[in-house]
């Protein structure tokens, strides 16, 4: 019922769209040409036909509003098209306004889209009162059902509710065990077979790991006759250090366990952020730069920037700029001493610039050139690669992304030399959080950060 009353509604908004667009162009409501009826006709009912195929309708439950806004857009870019094609087959295209065409075309999908946007807003704020809600029996060892439990318990408004656990690892000890997250825990199979039934629990997830294929047959089989949801949530928290998408590949579900964490689309507010701001950087900054090259021409012999080659997204190579803050030196293939406290090899000039950040400030050239980004891993020196990715877990899953000039470790503190392992570990620690939950407001807080607290250091010197 509520899903025909969304088609109606949507079909109504074509009408009005084309209404609207009508008044707005020829300032009357009404009198709509011969050709304009027929392409809103046609649209309601292609909007009736194709949003279906889009799954426009599909619950939303559980799913992020961007990616359902914009299988909406893309379904009624579709439908617009298609009537385009229609106009132009009939020879009519030219009886039509291409004003009151691109009025209608934004109008209607406008009102399909707020109208998205209002009932999304308003079914957060039932669920989060627990009404509309489906019920939830968790199947798994204890320690993935703790991390569902606490992610169904900070997402109220996917209107999830969890009312069991079946322990797999004690299977059998007894009807009841202890109680994890105030919840039920059972350990005998017909106990809870009976409790999903006779509480008429909506869905029971799978939370096992891949190996368990004998367990997930056995919970298929025995719920084969119920009319219950069963959903299979791997448990491969061992298996990777990224989130594990499942795409489409040549029409075969597949389980990234280790690649690339983010589409293309999820990175364009990211790449066009880094674009403007290091173009607006380096315009801002170019005094600074004359002042610093002719500072360190007058302090020492050599070149203003110091170029070394270091690995950006997925290991590709390139040559990151920096202002030259120590004297020319030569070392031993394949060595890289870093630098320490009251080294030498730094000049007065080179240990103001790296105390306070100002020799990175040619990376924003990288930044431009697209081998960079404004926030991400800091690069390292390929030897101090070599040495490290096989001493520190994940060390180099931090390339799957652009390093950036400034990141989530450096921010915290971890900058500057890394003499200890342990360091090194902290460090990437906290470029993996990064990655697990970037999102561009996450790129803006870190920005904010640097900005006002993170270009001094009392590691770098």
């Amino acid at each position: 019922m509520f899903r025909n009353t969304v088609r109606l509604l949507d079909a109504l908004f074509v009408i009005a769209g084309g209404l609207l667009a009508h008044w707005m162009r020829f300032s009357t409501p009404i009198a709509l040409s011969d050709t304009e009826r027929l392409l809103i006709a046609f649209n309601c009912v292609l909007v009736l036909l194709l949003f279906p195929g889009f799954g426009v309708y599909e619950t939303w439950r559980g799913k992020a509003l961007a990616p359902v806004l914009a299988r909406i857009a893309a379904a009624w870019l579709v439908v617009v098209a298609t009537g385009l094609v229609l106009a132009f087959t009939l020879h009519r295209m030219d009886a039509v306004s291409r004003l009151w065409f691109g009025y209608s075309t934004l109008i209607s999908g406008a009102l399909i889209i707020v109208t998205r946007c209002i009932m999304h807003v308003i079914l957060r704020g039932v669920r989060r009162r627990g009404m509309n809600f489906r019920t939830v029996a968790i199947v798994g060892a204890p320690g993935f059902s703790r991390t569902l439990l606490a992610h169904l318990e900070h997402a109220p408004q996917a209107g999830f509710k969890p009312v069991c656990v079946f322990d797999t690892s004690i299977e059998g000890a007894g009807a009841y065990g202890a109680r994890l997250n105030r919840l039920p825990v059972l350990t005998d199979l017909d106990t809870f077979v009976s409790k999903v039934r006779d509480e008429h629990v909506n869905e029971v997830w799978l939370a096992l790991p891949l190996s368990e294929e004998h367990t997930i047959y056995r919970f298929t089989r025995t719920f084969r006759h119920d009319f219950v949801n069963l959903r299979f949530i791997p448990d491969v928290r061992s298996l990777s250090l990224f989130n594990h998408a499942l795409v489409d590949v040549v029409g075969l579900p597949t389980l990234n366990l280790s690649a690339t964490p983010f589409s293309p689309p999820q990175m364009w507010p990211k790449l066009m952020f880094d674009r403007l701001f290091a173009a607006l950087a380096l315009l801002a900054l170019a005094p600074v730069f004359i002042v610093l090259a002719i500072g360190i021409k007058l302090t020492s012999p050599g070149p203003v920037f110091f170029r070394q080659t270091r690995k950006g997204v997925d290991g590709q190579p390139f040559a990151i700029y920096k202002f030259r803050s120590m004297t020319v030196h030569h070392e031993a293939h394949g060595q890289i001493t870093q630098a320490s406290r009251n080294d030498a090899r730094v000049t007065k000039l080179g240990g103001f610039m790296r105390r306070t950040s100002l020799d990175e400030l040619p990376q924003f050239l990288n930044v431009l050139l697209g081998q960079m980004s404004v926030v991400g891993p800091r690069p390292h020196a390929v030897e101090h690669d070599d040495l490290y990715k096989d001493q520190v877990y994940g060390y180099m899953h931090r390339y799957r992304i652009k390093p950036g000039i400034t990141g989530w470790a450096q921010v915290n503190g971890y900058r500057g030399a890394t003499t200890k392992v342990e360091k090194m570990e902290a460090r990437v620690k906290f470029d993996l959080f990064y990655i697990h939950n970037w999102s561009f407001w996450f790129d803006m807080k870190i920005v904010f950060i640097t900005i006002f607290k993170g270009f001094v250091g009392r590691n770098a010197f």
